[in-house]
């Protein structure tokens, strides 16, 4: 499998790089956003670990660029813990975010969990289930509100998905992490409070009730 790393700093590039080397995996990196861009165009990777400050183009901007044809899943990395830019991050299209610094056996773990979600995904689907105003269509991969379709990301939408096919039903933040991304180790509860995040601002706040200390549940 080939990982495109958009890195600026080159001793994380190269870090990342050879231990993803160590892991099987073909490497290619690059040092800015428009040659990124153009390297991904270029290579079509399985998946994409990208650096949100970069020169040329922002992170937000290449995210979006690569996955303009394909939803290539994207590991996105940050050197600021703000909620504000991982929202905006996952609300572009990445699969996941990372703070540095961070350990590379987390980093791998993490490529590898979304990795396993991407082979995974073709799985039966259900039926479409219509909450209220809601309408979630596994098959289709397709959610409408009012009857307007709503754009969610690839892992938004399996988030939704997971949720709607046990409406009302209280899901912890383990157990979504273990069908959503794979991940059994108990870590990643701000990954889920972000998506969390972004699913209530594109359907609105009222469809996704908090059980404090427990985890979520979509109303039915």
């Amino acid at each position: 499998m080939l990982i495109c790393v958009i890195e600026d700093e080159a001793v994380i590039a190269n870090a990342v790089a050879a231990r993803l080397r160590n892991e099987g995996f073909e490497v290619q990196t690059a040092a800015d956003g428009p040659t990124g861009v153009a390297l991904c165009d270029r290579l079509r990777p399985d998946l994409v670990v990208l650096d949100l400050m970069l020169p040329g183009l922002d992170g937000l901007e290449v995210c979006r660029r690569v996955q303009r044809d394909r939803p290539v899943p994207v590991l996105m990395l940050t050197a600021r813990a703000e909620e504000a830019d991982v929202l905006v991050g996952l609300g572009v299209g990445a699969d996941d975010y990372m703070t540095k610094p961070f350990s590379p056996r987390e980093l791998v773990a993490r490529v590898k969990a979304l990795l396993r979600r991407v082979e995974r995904r073709p799985a039966p689907a259900g039926e479409a289930v219509q909450l209220g105003r809601l309408r979630v269509d596994p098959e289709a991969r397709r959610v409408t509100l009012d009857g307007e379709p709503v754009h969610l990301t690839p892992t938004e939408f399996d988030l939704l998905r997971v949720l709607a096919a046990r409406p009302g039903a209280v899901l912890t933040r383990e157990q979504l992490l273990a069908e959503v991304w794979g991940w059994r180790d108990g870590s990643g509860h701000r990954t889920v409070d972000s998506h969390i995040r972004g699913l209530r601002r594109k359907l609105g706040a009222e469809h996704v009730r908090t059980v404090h200390g427990i985890g979520y549940a979509l109303e039915p």
